[in-house]
């Protein structure tokens, strides 16, 4: 997470902002906003919409809450009173529970995890699974608590919207690859072992499936999202000002430079350009 991003962010925030008719205040609630550096780059970036925005960055741990920079608002869940503006999640509905299928040849089993900390299957019964043409074997997840999440978010949001930038696929897609692949382990951020093993020591992470959420407004790649907000503008003036003081080796020329390559690597669609943005319009509660 560097500044291109959050720069990137505001200038969506001033436009979705202007759409609204710049509604003071205009409430952006960051979900999982963790130490606060989304927020703060997008609060660097000085956006049009500052003196009515009102940025509320969410985070369940109290430590992390004491690190969030200051002009934002700390809190521990989502706002309990609707308002006018925006829910951001940036890679939070991937951490949230999820259930986990196993074709049979009877149908769709759920996975469980016993004392021993050995899977069993147990069978899902009938309608429990949805009717995909996959061999047996195949795994999807289920995910209500993402479905959940997002139906709650958009009921807070009266006008404005609700946006998710997450890795993600389809039901179908992921059954057609290995369940290990699409179920992410993490630790000391790099990749980590199976889901089942070093319990407490890692994280657990599911692509998401969009087709169990609510039916998104859009639904386009991190790519073409900061694309369409700028970030190439903002990448041509990294160059010329990295170009302009590449012999003088400054602070200020390698800031330029790493722009220049974090644009790259935020939308290189082999890797984080191909993060799904999805976002969900809301207009008086509807």
């Amino acid at each position: 997470m560097g500044p291109l991003f959050g720069a990137v962010l505001a200038r969506a925030l001033d436009a979705w902002w202007s759409e609204l008719g710049r509604p003071e205040p205009f409430t952006v609630v960051e979900a999982g906003a963790g130490r606060g550096a989304l927020a703060k780059a997008v609060l660097a970036a000085a956006p049009a919409c500052g003196p009515a925005l009102r940025y509320v960055a969410v985070e369940r741990s109290a430590a992390l809450r004491g690190l969030h920079p200051a002009g934002v608002e700390s809190a521990g869940a989502l706002p309990e009173e609707p308002f006018t503006g925006v829910v951001l999640a940036n890679e939070l509905l991937d951490n949230l529970p999820f259930g986990l299928l196993e074709r049979q040849d009877g149908g769709w089993a759920e996975v469980r995890v016993d004392a021993d900390l050995a899977e069993v299957l147990v069978p899902a019964g009938a309608g429990a699974g949805p009717e995909l043409d996959a061999p047996a074997g195949a795994r999807i997840p289920v995910q209500r608590a993402a479905h959940d999440w997002v139906d709650h978010a958009c009921r807070l949001v009266t006008r404005g919207r609700v946006v998710a930038i997450d890795y993600a696929g389809t039901t179908r897609s992921l059954a057609r690859r290995p369940w290990t692949d699409w179920v992410r382990t993490y630790r000391g951020h790099g990749r980590g072992t199976h889901p089942l093993a070093d319990l407490g020591r890692q994280d657990i992470t599911c692509e998401v499936a969009v087709d169990q959420l609510p039916p998104a407004t859009v639904n386009r790649s991190q790519a073409e999202f900061l694309r369409a907000f700028g970030v190439d503008e903002l990448a041509a003036e990294a160059r010329a000002a990295w170009h302009e003081r590449a012999h003088i080796g400054d602070l200020q020329a390698l800031k330029a430079r790493s722009r220049v390559h974090e644009a790259a690597a935020l939308t290189d669609e082999t890797g984080l350009g191909a993060f799904r943005v999805l976002e969900w319009a809301r207009s008086h509660g509807v």
